[in-house]
């Protein structure tokens, strides 16, 4: 209280800026929704969760994501917004006024998300460098006919014709074949075993999908390496692809949140038109609805398992993205009393949202690519860049149109790696 007898005002940063350092604000609320969204739904909501909710007893893994959302990851998304609001400064000069001996973990968010986008703009390279090679009539990635094939891949159309159902033993003459998620070179590859017995002298022959060697032998060239001391030349295609990235990210911030805020109109909107497409394609397709069967089929006993608890946590932090600096920059644009508890609210749960539903796109392609090879949903789902990058474009490239559906695709996952990325 002052000395007059009047309640005296808290000042607030707002309060105390210097009228030549006022900090730009969003030209529409929208805008920063649309950009707090696009920074959350990444590629994770994409290639891990739907997996996570399958591996982790289907329609029961949302009662532990719900839960982690709810107690760890909605209250550390609001703080870092309000965070951010409050203080209208970057996550340095934050962190130097909350606790000035603290402001050495501005420095470390800064420097986290400076070294994540070094091998995240690589997988975006990825998506244009397949986005690129769908505009052709026969997508590369459907024979074995190119110069990067090996002896040992087969494409997909001859896996449907010799693909039998697994048997539970194997007689004389007969051919069982299945597919597994082996490493090759430290990583994952998507390929099936070919059982031959004849006159009681068995076989065993390792083939690979053409999908896989045009990911694992063409774009990464993984066989020409031996490890990580040896790198080899620069890949000059990728090379250009990776460049391309960074000038989009350069022009996406070249005057701030002005142009920004434009960007992700179409950065963050487009992804979800995508979905919406894919979806409706993928519940028509032979044998999607196996695949959403075991993507909800419940199993309560694995929420008595404390992976299935670490891997809802992480999949909670890791989607949302707090931790980074980028929600606390985003928010510092906001006007001061912007409701930013709302927002949080908000995003969060169409971030959720957005991942359950590629829940059903992902499956119910799955569910068809099992259906046409006669396999279990369990021998061809897995997780991680094989998924779209090696599983999902084998699926595309037997659809009329493949070439439509390849382009839309690899584009969806342009534009959500960008979104994340600026």
């Amino acid at each position: 209280m002052s000395p007059t007898g009047q309640i005296a005002k808290t000042p607030t940063p707002r309060d105390e800026a210097d009228s030549d350092d006022q900090r730009e604000t969003w030209s529409g609320k929208v805008d920063f929704l649309l950009s707090v969204i696009g920074f959350a739904v990444d590629l994770a909501n994409v290639w891990r969760f739907p997996y996570l909710c399958y591996k982790n007893g289907g329609g029961a893994f949302l009662v532990p994501y719900c839960i982690m959302l709810l107690v760890g990851g909605i209250p550390l998304f609001y703080m870092e917004l309000a965070l951010g609001q409050h203080n209208r400064k970057g996550a340095i000069t934050c962190w130097g006024r909350l606790v000035p001996l603290f402001k050495g973990i501005g420095y470390a968010v800064v420097l986290i998300a400076f070294y994540v986008d070094f091998y995240y703009n690589v997988i975006i390279a990825w998506s244009l460098r397949f986005f690129f090679a769908s505009f052709t009539n026969n997508l590369p990635w459907t024979s074995c006919t190119n110069p990067w094939n090996s002896d040992y891949c087969k494409p997909f159309e001859v896996q449907q014709n010799t693909i039998m159902p697994l048997q539970p033993t194997i007689q004389p003459l007969n051919i069982s074949v299945n597919f597994t998620d082996f490493t090759f070179d430290n990583q994952s590859v998507l390929s099936y075993n070919e059982n031959k017995t004849l006159e009681s002298t068995t076989t065993t022959e390792r083939f690979h999908s053409a999908a896989s060697e045009y990911f694992n032998r063409y774009i990464l060239e993984l066989n020409r390496s031996s490890g990580l001391d040896d790198l080899g030349p620069i890949k000059w295609d990728m090379a250009v692809c990776l460049l391309v990235v960074y000038l989009i990210c350069y022009f996406s911030l070249w005057k701030g949140i002005s142009t920004s805020g434009k960007v992700v109109w179409f950065t963050a909107l487009f992804p979800y038109c995508v979905l919406l497409i894919l979806l409706i394609r993928g519940i028509t397709l032979p044998g999607s609805a196996m695949g959403i069967k075991y993507y909800l089929n419940p199993n309560f006993d694995a929420i008595y398992k404390a992976d299935v608890w670490v891997d809802a946590a992480t999949q909670v932090f890791f989607s949302l993205g707090p931790g980074f600096g980028v929600l606390l920059a985003y928010a510092s644009y906001n006007k001061y009393h912007n409701n930013v508890y709302k927002d949080a609210l908000l995003t969060s749960c169409i971030n959720s949202a957005t991942s359950f539903i590629a829940g059903f796109v992902i499956f119910s392609v799955l569910g068809y690519m099992a259906h046409t090879s006669g396999q279990n949903i369990e021998d061809v789902a897995t997780e991680g860049p094989g998924l779209v990058f090696v599983v999902y474009p084998a699926a595309i490239a037997t659809m009329p149109g493949s070439t439509f559906w390849a382009l839309i695709f690899f584009m969806m996952l342009l534009t959500l790696g960008l979104d994340s990325s600026f």
